[in-house]
């Protein structure tokens, strides 16, 4: 079992203060807190073991090669990858859907072919493919949802159809938590003979992901939301499709020679790695998954699970207050967003952050979503590992504080 208490005391910044209030974090979703075992390893690098990767044939350069090429691996390992060269370091989430619109999308899209995505999908999948639809004379269709926030499948047999070259959805929602049923998406978009790629930005860091068994074609996320650090991300795509694709950027290391004419690409993962990477960020995200490996994801999981419980029992006595979540239980994340009735959510963001609260407030980047359900935004609480039924005491006794002051406002 899971002990959040325990686990609090290995990151630091839940020790301090905010607004001279205890910090209650709980803007997860948006990125996570670093453990210790993290900070130390970005800070080791930096301070002992800083070196180039790749060409050095000196020992500080062999022992980083070493340790970033090992990281590979063990991405590989913990999700269950096809083999450890599929997987392609990017700077996040939205850089790995570019990447393969920019090539996969290129190469495949013409006029008259067809997009899928939904309309809860975060702006970053989204816009690269609107962007590529708009040069290559694509069209991009939408799966809509249902009324549990639920991809609706009713009609997908004629959304994805043989027009279908690429469809491109979430694992789990940022804005209501849901945890969607992709396996019939999946299935449905290789009978049409189409790719599909998944947005794990949320999934990755919540939910134990094999990515063999989902049998996806491509598959992203972000380090900095599962305790590792900002700009380094992972791209993943099966072999075969990967070595189809022309690199996305030229450069240094992605190369095996270089003449004035032409140059000859290197195999993978080089192609598709331009430049110095993030090796300091990779070497924080192997010792994230380390971390996590040894909490284990279904751990960690379980916990959101009876957190959002908690929570959204907490939270749905306040006078006003409106849910927006999965009632499925086993379909839900640990996000909740919500709204009280005639208080705008940045005053709520605002009041809470006075509290020493931390919540995110506004679209979430998913503004066709909120446009669709007449919002112009709202609250959003979000769980990881080291958040506590305290944290959801704190939440929800300033929303109480909130309501009863805007109450006294509103009767003045």
């Amino acid at each position: 079992m899971l002990d959040p208490y325990s686990i609090r005391k290995d990151f630091p910044i839940l020790q301090t203060n905010m607004n001279g209030k205890p910090l209650v974090f709980l803007d997860n979703a948006a990125s996570s807190q670093k453990p210790n075992a993290v900070i130390d390893t970005i800070n080791q690098y930096y301070s002992k073991e800083n070196a180039n990767i790749h060409r050095g044939v000196y020992a500080l350069s062999q022992e980083a090669t070493e340790r970033f090429e090992r990281t590979r691996i063990k991405i590989s390992h913990f999700y269950n990858a096809q083999c450890a060269k599929a997987i392609i370091f990017t700077r996040g989430t939205t850089e790995s859907i570019n990447l393969v619109a920019q090539t996969y999308g290129r190469m495949h899209l013409f006029p008259g072919d067809e997009i899928v995505l939904s309309h809860i999908e975060h702006h970053s999948n989204i816009v690269p493919w609107q962007m590529i639809a708009q040069e290559r004379g694509a069209k991009i269709r939408y799966i809509p949802l249902d009324d549990d926030f639920q991809y609706d499948l009713s009609d997908l047999h004629t959304i994805i159809n043989d027009k279908t070259k690429i469809v491109s959805i979430s694992q789990m929602s940022n804005v209501t938590g849901s945890i969607f049923d992709i396996e019939p998406i999946i299935k449905r978009t290789h009978e049409v003979g189409a790719k599909i790629m998944l947005d794990g930005a949320q999934g990755a860091c919540h939910i134990q992901t094999n990515i063999k068994k989902l049998n996806v074609d491509f598959y992203a996320f972000s380090g900095h939301k599962m305790l590792g650090p900002t700009g380094i991300g992972i791209l993943y795509g099966k072999e075969e499709i990967l070595e189809s694709m022309p690199p996305w950027m030229g450069g240094g290391d992605m190369i095996e020679t270089v003449d004035l004419e032409s140059s000859i690409y290197a195999h993978l993962p080089a192609k598709l790695e331009a430049g110095t990477p993030n090796i300091a960020g990779v070497l924080g995200l192997s010792r994230a998954i380390e971390y996590l490996d040894s909490v284990g994801m279904e751990n960690i999981h379980k916990h959101e699970m009876d957190l959002m419980d908690y929570a959204i029992e907490s939270l749905q006595e306040i006078p006003g207050i409106h849910l927006y979540h999965s009632k499925d239980r086993n379909r839900r994340g640990g996000v909740l967003s919500f709204n009280i009735d005639g208080i705008h959510p940045m005053d709520v963001g605002s009041m809470l952050d006075e509290e020493g609260i931390a919540i995110r407030v506004g679209h979430h980047c998913c503004q066709p979503f909120m446009k669709l359900n007449d919002l112009t935004g709202t609250c959003r609480a979000s769980f990881y590992l080291y958040n506590t039924k305290e944290d959801v005491d704190s939440l929800a006794n300033s929303l109480r504080k909130v309501v009863r002051l805007f109450s006294k406002f509103a009767n003045v």
